[in-house]
């Protein structure tokens, strides 16, 4: 098991084949995606890293957050995220994953936020069909109806499906399929739909229900963060005599 990355929703458009068909693709953005931690199974009791992404200002982070990127000697990033990893699969801090660590025709799981639309009704929210347009039914078209409060069992259930807040929900896409990959503009397009927002932030890791490719970079694609060399030493003068 290997990470998965965080990304950027752009947005959707579309691809042409050679054939001459398109295809609809989520464009997802992989920009400044850098280790910031790792976990071990020695010192926290399990095996992962951390990636995070996006520019933060250091004014608005609390001062733990600001000493712990101080410590890895990274820029602030505004997400965080942990991805659990096999202990030969573990990277370095400061490392910065790139756009080729997917690879095109690969399967993929994708998590996002999906849109939050706020109060709606039990036919927008759960897809009911409403009540009847006729037959003494009037005002109430698009109400859900009986809630199942009659005499026996005299009260209405919990988790009933009824209306209430709709979207800003935690969801998880199986088995997309990466259809182009840009490495130069660290692009990653998904065929289909994502959730999420445009601008929202998606995590994108391997299928679980699929094989990974033998194409795929193990254990990640990745830039290597350059160390800083100490300057040599000036040497002595010698003296005259």
């Amino acid at each position: 098991m290997r990470t998965g990355v965080i990304t950027q929703k752009v947005g959707m458009t579309r691809l042409f084949l050679e054939d001459g068909r398109h295809v609809p693709v989520t464009v997802l953005k992989l920009d400044g995606c850098q280790v910031v931690a790792t976990r071990t199974k020695e010192k926290d009791g399990y095996t992962a890293v951390q990636l995070g992404i996006g520019e933060a200002k250091a004014k608005r982070l609390t001062q733990a957050d600001r000493g712990r990127f101080a410590k890895a000697e990274v820029e602030p990033r505004k997400k965080l995220v942990e991805f659990r990893v096999d202990e030969k699969n573990t990277l370095d801090v400061g490392d910065q994953l790139k756009a080729d660590h997917f690879v095109p025709g690969q399967k993929v799981d994708v998590t996002g936020i999906t849109i939050g639309r706020g109060f709606t009704g039990a036919m927008k929210r759960w897809n009911f069909r409403g009540l009847e347009a006729s037959h003494g039914v009037s005002i109430s078209h698009r109400s859900l109806g009986g809630t199942g409060g009659r005499q026996d069992p005299g009260k209405t259930f919990k988790n009933k499906k009824m209306h209430g807040h709709y979207g800003t929900d935690r969801v998880t896409t199986q088995n997309l399929e990466v259809a182009k990959v840009d490495v130069e503009r660290g692009l990653i397009m998904v065929r289909g739909a994502v959730p999420g927002a445009k601008g929202g932030w998606v995590m994108v890791r391997d299928a679980v229900k699929r094989a990974r490719p033998k194409e795929a970079p193990m254990p990640a694609s990745v830039i290597k963060r350059e160390k800083a060399v100490a300057p040599a030493a000036a040497p002595e003068p010698k003296s005259e005599g």
